[in-house]
This record gives C-alpha cells, structure tokens and sequence, in this order.
C-alpha cells in the first residue's frame, strides 16, 4: 500500500438526521482513535502465572478529533446546535484505502482560538455513542 493523503481522512456529520452527510469544514488535521478494554480473568490456576483475558469482553469505544479552521459554514453552526442541544447524530469517519466508520458520537469539546494577526482556528473532540459499523473499502 502507497502512502495516503493526511486530508483524505475525512470526518462527515448527518447534516438533517436523514443520512445527508458533509464534511466537517475547515478541518486540517484529523484523528480516529478505537478502544476494547480488558477483563483481566487470571487466577491462581492460570498457565504458568500467565494473564488471562476474557474474550468478547469488555467495553469498546472510539474517539475522534480535529482541529482546522473556523469558517463558519453550515457544518460549523450544525456542530454548535450538536453540542449545546447535547445530540448524538451519525457521523462518517474515511479512512483512505480502508474503510469507513459510521455510528453516532457525542462531541465532548470544541475550543475555539484566535490571535490578531491569524485565523480563527478550532478543534473538536467527539466519543462514539453506540455501537459503530465498518465497511471494507
């Protein structure tokens, strides 16, 4: 596999509930983090003193972020009605030459920042929200 372009990780929001999703503007810089805590099972019988982990166990969760620069556009204002009506819509994270994830998360935090001689910029972080699903590219 080649290398892939940092900006060909797209993260996308549900723009009307309906399955209408656009590209979060402005964004430079973007993450997806995936998370499958453990449950440890060791016990006095375990091969050799050995840890143990239960399979199929445990809680999983993702997490996204980006920072970038504030535009104001209509997908800047649907993240502000996001956060202060505390919703949790569907978003679309593309992976270049992987995939897609899909599932709903809640954004945790938007900071925004400025200085007088630069761009207004921010950075956004979300957690999934419910059970996500992957498509193979």
């Amino acid at each position: 596999m080649a290398a892939q372009n940092g900006k060909d990780l797209l993260i996308k929001v549900d723009m009307t509930g309906g399955g209408v999703f656009e590209t979060l503007a402005g964004l430079r810089a973007t993450r997806i983090s995936f998370n499958a805590e453990s449950v440890d099972v060791t016990s006095l019988e375990s091969q050799g003193g050995w840890r143990e982990l239960l399979a199929g166990a445990g809680v999983k969760s993702a997490s996204l972020s980006g920072s970038g620069v504030f535009r104001d556009s209509t997908t800047d204002a649907r993240a502000r009605v996001i956060f202060f009506d505390a919703e949790t819509p569907d978003y679309q994270v593309i992976i270049p030459d992987f995939g897609t994830v899909e599932g709903a998360f809640q954004i945790t935090s938007i900071d925004y920042a400025g200085t007088h001689n630069g761009e207004a910029t921010y950075e956004i972080s979300l957690a999934s929200a419910g059970a996500l699903t992957f498509s193979a590219i």
